[in-house]
């Protein structure tokens, strides 16, 4: 017979137990989906400032939704009359840059009071291709784009975006044959204060870390790679310490191993984590603010997902396979954008 001492002692383990693993996953619910535009085109690059959600799309299209009046602004940057698709953006305390995919390669500079434009970068090689951007601070930024003579393309500002340089290749690491940079959500370039991280993927699928933009200390990553739509699509730091890549295979949407690493010393070293567990390909991730770099939301093509325990657990918000970007304008509101839409979605626990 089992003693009511050890009785007591078993139910007090598995009362702790259940506790401490509810905790370590939390679940959560979306309260409210609002679309905020809703018409035929693809938006990949978002970006919250205050009050207003900046957004550029294909069809030459950029615009901005204003929170506060619930109205959209939009308008067409032209040049040459080329039809061009957006899919980098940033920003600076005046300005907005987007930039294209394709040859030619062309940044553009908007001022965000009056919407006037200037292509303030263009490359004419046959293979450049922009990927994303963002800045650090006010005069300090950069851009990356698919290797051309084996390097990665690096684009730096030190003047707010009113001049880029391109590094040269011979203060580069070179890049591996097939290892590209994918423009799926402007987020294979993140940064913490002067610390960059890059993320490449396809045969080859690593991270490059820089504090200055030229000298790059590079990892591999523990991620499906191998076939030229494999690899880390995406990438978020919570903190200088905390990240979290995900992708996986673009044509094998479904397959979810070896698709989501995290590192907690700044990208050093990496691990995978939920295995046969949770999404698929995944076009973008984000931590969600004020979660000590536990929470993370992630959308792709299956679904919209959430994981309170830094990615050990996921679980569904919504089933719409359609949106390719995400950014957080508070830790209880997050915009997405993807095919002909924009929507808002709040989450509670």
């Amino acid at each position: 017979m089992m003693s009511m001492r050890l009785k007591y002692f078993i139910s007090s383990f598995l009362l702790f137990t259940g506790m401490f693993f509810a905790q370590q996953s939390e679940k959560v619910s979306i309260l409210k989906i609002d679309t905020i535009l809703a018409r035929k085109m693809s938006v990949r690059a978002i970006l919250v400032d205050k009050n207003k959600l900046w957004f550029a799309a294909d069809q030459n299209v950029f615009g901005y939704y204003d929170c506060k009046k619930k109205k959209i602004t939009e308008k067409k940057l032209l040049l040459d009359n080329r039809t061009m698709e957006f899919r980098s953006i940033a920003q600076t305390k005046r300005y907005v840059f987007v930039a294209n995919v394709g040859s030619p390669a062309c940044i553009f500079r908007i001022d965000k009071k009056t919407l006037d434009y200037s292509v303030v970068f263009q490359d004419n090689h046959k293979d450049a291709f922009l990927d994303s951007m963002v800045f650090m601070d006010n005069d300090t930024g950069i851009v990356v784009g698919d290797p051309i003579d084996n390097c990665l393309t690096i684009l730096i500002t030190n003047d707010g975006g009113k001049h880029w340089e391109k590094v040269p290749c011979e203060m580069l690491p070179k890049t591996e044959k097939g290892e590209a940079a994918f423009a799926a959500s402007n987020s294979n370039v993140v940064v913490k204060g002067s610390k960059i991280w890059i993320v490449s993927g396809g045969v080859k699928s690593r991270v490059f870390y820089s504090e200055n933009g030229k000298d790059f200390v590079v990892n591999d990553l523990p991620i499906v790679q191998g076939l030229s739509m494999t690899g880390a699509f995406t990438a978020d730091f919570y903190n200088d310490k905390i990240g979290f890549v995900a992708g996986g295979d673009y044509e094998k949407p479904t397959m979810n191993k070896a698709n989501k690493v995290l590192t907690t010393d700044g990208g050093m070293s990496w691990k995978t984590v939920a295995d046969d567990m949770g999404f698929g390909y995944a076009s973008c991730v984000q931590f969600v603010p004020k979660s000590n770099g536990r929470k993370i939301v992630a959308v792709g093509a299956s679904g919209v997902f959430y994981s309170s325990d830094s990615g050990t657990n996921w679980q569904k918000l919504s089933d719409d396979t359609t949106l390719f970007t995400i950014r957080f304008s508070d830790e209880h509101t997050f915009f997405a954008a993807g095919k002909d839409k924009i929507v808002k979605m709040e989450i509670s626990e």
